[in-house]
């Protein structure tokens, strides 16, 4: 019988007793979630989330270094996969409603209930599970024993050209093949002359193009949003990596013909 999936999370939470109850009412609640870290501020807790890769972010909103408003938007920006849950007094309610433009799941108000912090976990851990379910579902086929190497790489590009606006991941891709990413890299490498990351990259600036000359309406911002990239300054560097322009150079170009 399969394990249940272990749920990991990371707790930001500059007071030591909030921060302490939060972690044993968690792990307390279902003995699926698993704590795996619990930091004091928002610059802490993104390191966590860099390293640890986890699935539920909890931060309160008012804390030293990096605030909870900072930290949300950057987890937004770069982690859009984690579900972000925010911890708030009655006096905050209005900065997180505020950031519910950056994707967050839910808002606990403090003191937390453990009937509302149930209520909370159990629906990020039905969208996990849906999420899993439908990803699972657009990998079928892929893991096959018999394909030889050039079969493994076709299906791997076939799924990046499917998905590439998505948040995809090596990792997630070689499990599916029971290969670690480093062996999967080295063997699209082999039969194709450069590492998945390239061929993802090559997709979604292909893309862009496409977007900023046929749908002039598109502001940059937005094209790069549609192809898998919500960080505008990142875009543009990659897209001025690959073409050799940014895209706002691209886009005048394109209206002068």
């Amino acid at each position: 019988m399969e394990e249940p999936r272990q749920i990991r999370v990371i707790i930001a939470e500059d007071e030591d007793l909030i921060r302490n109850n939060l972690v044993r009412k968690m792990e307390g609640l279902d003995e699926s979630i698993k704590v795996v870290g619990a930091v004091q501020n928002g610059k802490e807790a993104l390191e966590l989330v860099q390293e640890g890769q986890p699935d539920v972010l909890v931060t309160d909103i008012r804390m030293p270094v990096m605030d909870g408003m900072e930290l949300i938007r950057q987890m937004h920006l770069y982690h859009p996969r984690v579900s972000k849950i925010i911890t708030s007094g009655y006096a905050d309610f209005e900065y997180a409603r505020q950031a519910m433009k950056f994707g967050v799941t839910d808002y606990l108000l403090k003191p937390i209930a453990a009937d509302e912090l149930r209520q909370v976990l159990s629906k990020v851990k039905s969208t996990i599970e849906q999420e899993e379910s439908a990803y699972k579902k657009n990998m079928k086929g892929m893991q096959n024993p018999g394909m030889n190497p050039e079969e493994i790489v076709s299906k791997v590009q076939s799924f990046l050209r499917d998905n590439f606006r998505k948040d995809v991941s090596l990792e997630q891709i070689a499990r599916n093949f029971n290969f670690n990413a480093s062996y999967l890299s080295k063997l699209f490498i082999k039969h194709t002359g450069e590492p998945p990351s390239r061929y993802l990259m090559a997709l979604r600036i292909n893309e862009a193009k496409y977007l900023l000359a046929n749908h002039s309406h598109l502001s940059v911002k937005e094209a790069g949003e549609q192809v898998g990239y919500p960080d505008q300054f990142y875009f543009s560097r990659v897209f001025k990596q690959m073409v050799g322009c940014t895209p706002k150079e691209y886009l005048n170009e394109q209206h002068k013909k």
